[in-house]
C-alpha cells in the first residue's frame, strides 16, 4: 500500500471536510479501513514541510509516496480517487 500524507490547516473549513470525508468512506468500505495517511498540520510542524520537500499553496493537500495527488478543496470523490490509487499494487 502506498504511503499517503495529509498537509492540512486546523482551523481549515476545507481540511476538516477532507477529514469527514476520509472517516465516511474508511466507514463505507472495509478495503479503505487501513489505509493509513501521516498528517502533517503545516503551522504546528513546519520543519517537515521542508524536510519532505512538499509544493503547494492550498490545504488540504494529499501526496501519495511524495506526489502530489490534491491541492484545495477537495470532494468525497476525490478522496475515494485517491484512496483507490492507493490501495493498487
Amino acid at each position: 500500500m502506498k504511503q499517503l500524507r495529509l498537509l492540512y490547516l486546523e482551523e481549515c473549513p476545507y481540511c476538516k471536510e477532507a477529514f469527514a470525508f476520509i472517516d465516511q468512506l474508511k466507514q463505507e468500505d472495509d478495503r479503505y479501513k487501513d489505509i493509513e495517511i501521516e498528517t502533517i498540520e503545516e503551522s504546528v510542524h513546519p520543519e517537515l514541510i521542508v524536510k519532505y520537500n512538499f509544493y503547494y499553496y492550498y490545504v488540504p493537500t494529499i501526496y501519495m509516496d511524495d506526489v502530489k495527488m490534491h491541492e484545495g478543496i477537495i470532494t468525497k470523490e476525490d478522496v475515494k480517487r485517491i484512496f483507490d490509487k492507493a490501495l493498487e499494487e
